[in-house]
């Protein structure tokens, strides 16, 4: 598996989940730039994402919803807060309604995703930030740390291919 830590942090309202990949940190920054690449690993196996607009460009919003087995669509979107290819990414993490517009009943995330080069390697860390502790217990109770170490566990695969 490619996830190495998880750390929970709730005094500073953080949840840091580290990867290590085996290809350098320009081909790893791929996996997020990309959008047809992101699809196939944002979100768990059983909830494959559809990334209706993705551009890695500060102020852009990337819209996207995951698919679950029943055919339910899950609507999320990112707001690009900073980008420094291909080692830095920050961005906030929001929940949609089926339209796509931000849902203001759950939390939005500060997400920060950072690429190291490690030994010929990447190590990915990401780091989110809840406005909140109740915000953390919210969305970690709908499955977020399981979620991404699974989403996390296909892009060693996209990597090869």
């Amino acid at each position: 598996m490619t996830v190495t830590s998880i750390e929970k942090d709730l005094a500073a309202r953080t949840l840091t989940v580290t990867a290590q990949f085996a290809a350098a940190p320009a081909r790893v920054w791929q996996v997020w730039a990309d959008p047809r690449r992101l699809e196939r690993w944002w979100g768990p196996p059983t909830h494959p994402a559809t990334f209706v607009e993705h551009a890695l460009e500060v102020g852009h919003v990337s819209r996207y919803y995951m698919t679950g087995p029943d055919g339910e669509r899950y609507h999320g979107w990112w707001r690009i807060v900073a980008v420094a290819e291909p080692t830095d990414l920050a961005f906030e993490d929001g929940f949609a309604d089926g339209e796509g517009r931000p849902n203001d009943e759950l939390p939005v995330t500060q997400a920060r995703v950072r690429l190291h080069d490690d030994a010929g390697g990447t190590r990915m860390v990401i780091e989110s930030t809840f406005p909140s502790t109740d915000a953390m217990a919210q969305v970690l109770a709908m499955g977020m740390e399981e979620g991404l170490t699974q989403a996390l566990g296909q892009i060693d695969a996209l990597l090869v291919a």
